[in-house]
């Protein structure tokens, strides 16, 4: 994939892939051409097979602190952007491609996630944060609604109440009280933050990559669906999972006493 985008840096680790919005003069604020960016490199990352994990996270001292509001006026003003909801619609584009892509996409949060930063950071699979993070619902705070899927991803991660109080006093979440209510599934020291980051990312890109993806179909559908329809897809599923190479090596790495080397097909 292409590594010469103005607004995002792209670095490779075996199979571990790292977007790293750069913005900083802004705290990697979205305007259109970052959000255009992204949405390409999140797509091209889901078709590349060299790489079997994604880190999305930001450059500086924050994540993102959302919509560059000068931006979005200044577009406004001159007609470039057309109502608010076609505009939204180019965030839900980047959602979309992280929910499906046949990988996992890890959210490394430092410093501030506000508004609609934050929300691509719930809609990653997994979430790490460094005891500085700051996650806000902001949107309130200028008389809007979360965007960006924000109503989707909150309750189903911290319950329909405190994504309630989240969205409607939009105060900040500390990076260890994210981690208490499940927003995060990890926050740990600053000065630990990009070691951390690259343990975990590694150990998923080490997996076994197909079973991951059958993983996030699984858990996705299930979310929205009944029992019964959940079971029905668990019995679609572990049956393309039963003839990977994967599967049948970690087998045989069982029989024989030994760790399995996955190869992610």
């Amino acid at each position: 994939m292409r590594t010469d985008f103005q607004h995002l840096l792209i670095q490779q680790d075996g199979g571990v892939l790292t977007i790293t919005m750069n913005r900083p003069e802004v705290l990697n604020a979205f305007n259109d051409s970052m959000l255009a960016e992204l949405t390409e490199a999140v797509e091209a990352a889901a078709q590349d097979e060299a790489v079997r994990c994604v880190v999305l996270t930001g450059a500086g001292r924050a994540f993102g602190s959302g919509q560059d509001l000068r931006s979005l006026a200044e577009g406004r003003s001159s007609g470039a952007i057309g109502t608010v909801s076609r505009h939204v619609q180019k965030y839900h584009r980047v959602v979309l491609a992280i929910r499906s892509m046949p990988k996992p996409v890890i959210a490394a949060v430092r410093g501030v996630a506000a508004g609609i930063s934050c929300n691509i950071a719930l809609g990653c699979d997994m979430r790490i944060a460094a005891d500085d993070a700051r996650f806000i619902e902001a949107f309130a705070r200028i008389g809007l609604i979360p965007d960006g899927g924000g109503g989707y991803f909150l309750p189903r991660l911290v319950g329909v109440g405190k994504a309630m109080e989240l969205a409607m006093l939009a105060d900040e979440i500390s990076g260890p009280e994210a981690e208490r209510i499940g927003l995060v599934n990890k926050c740990v020291p600053v000065e630990e933050f990009e070691e951390a980051t690259r343990a975990f990312a590694q150990r998923l890109a080490n997996g076994p990559t197909l079973a991951y993806a059958l993983i996030k179909k699984l858990i996705y559908t299930s979310a929205e669906s009944d029992l019964q329809t959940s079971l029905r897809l668990e019995g679609e599923l572990q049956d393309i999972a039963f003839e990977t190479e994967d599967h049948q090596n970690a087998v045989v790495a069982f029989l024989q006493k030994r760790p399995p080397e996955y190869k992610g097909r």
